[in-house]
């Protein structure tokens, strides 16, 4: 295997571009582990004769192996080789997927759900911090781009796969078809991918287990919080959002003083790193109304059935998945910076016009608005993504990469509860599906109102963060 995957010219050689085909793929089953199972929950409920609340472990399962070890996922790859942690994980994604496949029980179901969510947190966390050793720094925005493709295919594919798959196969189908994808994914990262740097270090820093149990334990209270209910907040949820938030304030003390910490708190004194980080939960939170709102609008207050409410769903991920490539070749162009501001002036933009969107121009009112919104989501994704991984120390890239993802989960988790309630309560109504037409459509308008305001502030942080990233270039220069 060739370890070199790039000419001294800076074009990707062949080898770079397998090594980048094996990414990408890697990044496709993971999003796809995600959407698949969303679609098979009535079949679930039937097959094990279970409740809906206790189905919808099926898919928390695997959110919350997700969001809580992919930070740690990443910080393991910076120790112990990148190559050598996502062959284990894609390895690891595949076994679970059969045994989700041939699980007999709901408990096994949900367990194996959590092992297959464990190796899309290392596919996640790694195959972002691989790019910089896989292709040229030039070419870094465009690589970008090509994930956030096959993040947004994977999420599109999913519900439709998963659906035919029930229709003729049965449920386990909608599992077990990702095992022969990740055998394939296998074989062409072992391949291709390029080998681990082997540096000898006296006094290697150990794995910190306190930080690591800390920050999982952390992050699954407050998913939890987020979650549960189904966006209805009682005494469970915040008391779980106290423990999160007791978890934050100890983690920090932990990592203050923890020779090899998980999370280096010193990336956060980074202008471009925090706002990476900041703008990227703020714009999933966003994303998140479109999602949420969504169908409720096409069928409760355009009346669509929901078969046309599927189909509508669908433009979204295949907007992103058709602005990806060409997103990353514009930030390849004309600089990461320029083009993070242009995606989030597209986001406040497409949502500023959902809000004023009058209820009488029906389907092409909706969707307009809606191809504004992702195809600058699909431009902010690349800009952003290159904008914190470019200048990562390689040994930090793992980490930097987990952060990076976390902070895009977390947004997620955050937008489907608190863009469900301001939904809610723009209504007027607790039971939406009780609501009338009228009502429903003015929910629509301000949440997508909120939805605006949000990335305006992601634009402020942005901005803000790049002026004082070069005020401090200048101190350092000048001093």
């Amino acid at each position: 295997m060739n370890s070199n995957t790039t000419e001294k010219t800076g074009k990707p050689t062949d080898s770079a571009r397998w090594a980048l085909a094996s990414l990408s793929l890697s990044m496709l089953l993971a999003s796809l582990g995600t959407s698949i199972a969303n679609v098979g929950l009535p079949s679930l409920t039937q097959a094990f004769s279970a409740t809906f609340q206790e189905v919808q472990w099926v898919v928390l399962a695997y959110l919350l192996a997700i969001t809580t070890l992919i930070v740690s996922a990443g910080r393991l790859g910076d120790l112990t080789g990148h190559r050598c942690l996502l062959l284990a994980g894609i390895f690891l994604f595949t076994v679970a997927s059969l045994l989700c496949g041939v699980a007999p029980t709901l408990g096994m179901l949900v367990g194996a759900r959590a092992l297959q969510g464990l190796g899309a947190a290392v596919m996640m966390a790694l195959t972002m911090a691989f790019v910089g050793a896989a292709v040229p720094k030039e070419k870094t925005g465009s690589a970008m781009g090509l994930l956030g493709t096959m993040s947004a295919i994977g999420t599109a594919l999913g519900p439709s796969l998963g659906g035919a798959l029930i229709a003729g196969l049965g449920w386990r189908a909608m599992f077990l078809v990702t095992v022969p994808l990740g055998l394939v994914v296998w074989l062409l990262a072992r391949s291709h991918l390029p080998a681990d740097r082997r540096q000898v270090v006296v006094g290697r820093p150990g794995f910190d287990l306190l930080g690591t149990l800390l920050l999982a334990l952390t992050l699954g209270a407050y998913a939890l919080a987020m979650t549960l209910g189904r966006g209805n907040f009682g005494l469970h949820n915040l008391a779980l959002l106290l423990a999160a938030g007791v978890g934050v304030v100890l983690f920090v003390l932990v990592e203050m003083r923890a020779a090899a910490p998980l999370v280096r708190l010193a990336m956060f004194r980074n202008p471009i790193l925090a706002a990476g980080f900041a703008t990227s939960a703020l714009v999933s939170t966003v994303l998140m109304a479109t999602l949420v709102v969504g169908p409720f609008y096409l069928s409760r207050a355009l009346g669509l059935n929901p078969v046309f409410v599927g189909t509508i769903m669908t433009v979204g991920p295949l907007v992103a998945a058709l602005t990806g490539v060409p997103s990353g070749r514009l930030v390849d162009r004309f600089g990461a910076q320029h083009a993070t501001v242009a995606g989030l002036v597209g986001i406040v933009t497409g949502s500023a016009v959902m809000a004023a969107l009058p209820t009488g121009s029906g389907i092409p009112g909706y969707v307009g608005p809606l191809v504004v919104i992702t195809a600058g989501y699909a431009l902010f994704q690349a800009a952003n993504n290159t904008a914190v991984m470019s200048d990562v120390h390689p040994e930090q890239r793992g980490t930097t990469s987990g952060l990076l993802n976390l902070s895009r989960n977390l947004g997620l988790i955050t937008g489907a509860s608190v863009m469900g309630a301001v939904f809610a309560l723009g209504a007027g109504a607790t039971d939406i599906m009780a609501a009338p037409p009228p009502a429903v459509a003015s929910g629509m308008k301000i949440t997508f109102a909120v939805a605006a305001g949000l990335t305006v502030g992601a634009l402020l942080v942005a901005v803000g963060g790049r002026m004082l990233a070069v005020r401090t270039a200048s101190r350092v220069g000048g001093g």
